[in-house]
This record gives structure tokens, sequence and C-alpha cells, in this order.
């Protein structure tokens, strides 16, 4: 097994998903997080996670007999062979905490970053020899959704990409390379993009937030799971593919790109998606509307769609 040792470094809802992923492969998992409820949060995620990690075809979901907890970071990474660190997202927290795990890493480890939006190259600063270090974020929740987005740099050992990527792949991942960094990396923003019209869609009162919501999830967002928007307009083209699809529609696209809003969150933009969302939820619970999503997700990863052939992990 490669990299039979992970050490996860920060246990709130990504790192302890990634804690859940990890123990299902049969690895030995060291989280480290300062809170006192640690254990009991990730026991018990990884316990409700059970169900799906079996059904994705991890023969250890479930086993909490592979986690181990700390409240001391060195502790955590001494016999490391690789780390997931899921710190929160503040650069002077990673930073701190890099500087006090550097001098005790094994030579040949390598340190992925599960940052949503910070620059690998300023992440970086807070190490002396940031070579074994790459950006690696995945999508919540990592233990069910593909997604691993991954950077290096100049500064990275030519191998740690590489060898990363084969790890995550060979976990069902599903794993994209950033060639330049961008704040966000390429899901957020695009989240972002979306998320931005359809505030301004709702501030403007084109629509309601729920019937927003259910214009994606029941319309462009079930093809959007089954391929990517570049190549679904490609289809949307017939014979002359993307090339006949701008040539047709180019120009509304256009006209509509002119004309999307640009919104900022402002108090009344939250009231507004609060009260939206209280209101087509009505009464349902945070767990059950977590069990609804991960459900469905799952009966897709499990079409085969999003799948990927796991190598021995």
């Amino acid at each position: 097994m490669k990299y039979p040792n992970i050490a996860i470094l920060g246990a709130g809802t990504i790192g302890m998903s990634w804690a859940a992923l990890f123990a299902a492969t049969g690895r030995q998992v060291t989280v480290y997080d300062p809170s006192p409820e640690t254990e009991d949060r990730v026991t018990t995620l990884v316990k409700n996670a059970s169900e799906t990690l079996a059904a994705l075809g991890w023969e250890h979901a479930g086993d909490t007999s592979k986690l181990k907890f700390t409240n001391d970071p060195v502790a955590a990474v001494s016999d490391a062979d690789f780390i997931q660190e899921s710190v929160p997202e503040r650069l002077e927290i990673k930073h701190g905490l890099y500087k006090q795990i550097e001098p005790h890493l094994k030579p040949e480890v390598i340190i992925g970053s599960s940052t949503s939006g910070l620059k690998l190259s300023d992440m970086q600063a807070g190490f002396n020899k940031p070579a074994r270090f790459i950006l690696a974020h995945p999508f919540n929740p990592p233990h069910l959704i593909p997604l691993v987005e991954l950077m290096d740099n100049e500064k990275t050992d030519a191998d740690v990409l590489q060898s990363a990527k084969d790890f995550y792949e060979s976990i069902g991942k599903v794993c994209v390379r950033l060639n330049k960094e961008v704040p966000g990396h390429i899901a957020n923003r695009l989240q972002a993009a979306i998320w931005r019209e359809t505030i301004h869609l709702a501030m403007e009162g084109v629509a309601s937030v729920e019937d927003i919501d259910k214009a994606v999830a029941y319309g462009p967002g079930l093809r959007w799971a089954a391929m990517g928007p570049n190549t679904l307009l490609h289809l949307g083209g017939g014979e002359g593919g993307i090339r006949s699809f701008c040539d047709h529609l180019g120009g509304p696209f256009q006209s509509w790109w002119d004309d999307l809003g640009t919104p900022r969150i402002t108090p009344e933009v939250v009231d507004t998606l609060e009260d939206g969302v209280k209101t087509s939820l009505e009464n349902t619970s945070m767990q059950e509307l977590a069990k609804r999503r991960d459900d469905l997700v799952l009966q897709f990863v499990l079409s085969g769609q999003t799948k990927t052939e796991k190598s021995p992990a």
C-alpha cells in the first residue's frame, strides 16, 4: 500500500471527510485539531459516512480503529507518508502550522493543502523549503465528490504532483491541474459565477430563490453533472460542433453576458437568500438535507459517469 500513514491537519468539515475516506482505504490516519471535541465529531462523521463509502467499494468503511487523534501537530506528522492540510483559510494560521511541522517531516512526505481559494505561492511562504508542498483542493464532501484540483510550480520537486495525482486517482478521485494560479482555483470560481447571477435574478425579482434553484437542479445542473459546459455546447452545435454553436448562438450568449448582474453580498442579499432557502426547505434539517444531497450524488457516481477505476490503494 502506498502512503500507509496519513496525517490530517485540521478536522473541520473538509478534514473530517478526508479522514473518513483515507481510513476507509485501510490506511492509518492521525488527525490533528486543537478542539477537544475532535474525536467525537470525526468518529461520528466516519460512522455516518460508512454506508456511502461501503457503496463506493471501500472494505474498511466506518472502521474507526484506523483513526488516532492528537492536539499536537508535530506528533501527527512525524510518521506521516502523506499529509492533507485542511486548517482554516487564513495565511497566518497556515504559515504558523507549516513552520511548526517542517523540522519534523519525513524527507519524502507530500503535503497537499485543501485550500479552497488561497494561492499556492502565498502558502509556500510558510516553508523554508516548500518542495514537497502542493495545492490539492477537493470539493465538499471529499469522501464522496471525486474532484481534486492540483497545482505545483517551479518551487515544487518534479515528482511530487504526479505522485500525488497517482495516489488520489488510486482512491477514486478525478484530478484536474491548474496551470496558472488564481484565487478560488477552477471549480469555486465557476460556482461563484453561477451564484452571482442567481443572486442578481433574485434581487431583481426575476424569480424566487426556490425557483432559481429548481431551474439549475432540474435543468442545466443535470447536464453539467454528465459533461462540462464546453463539451455540452459542442454537442449542442450538432455536426458542426462548438464552432457551429458559436456561429448560431454566440450573439445571443454575448447579449446575455452583457446583461449579467454584479451584486454585492449586502445584509439585504443575505436576508433574501436566507428567507428563500428557509421557505423552500420548510422544516428539513441540515442532516436530512445533507443525506438527500449525498444519496443523489452517490447514485450518479455509482452510475459510472464519474467513477474511475481504482488501482490497488
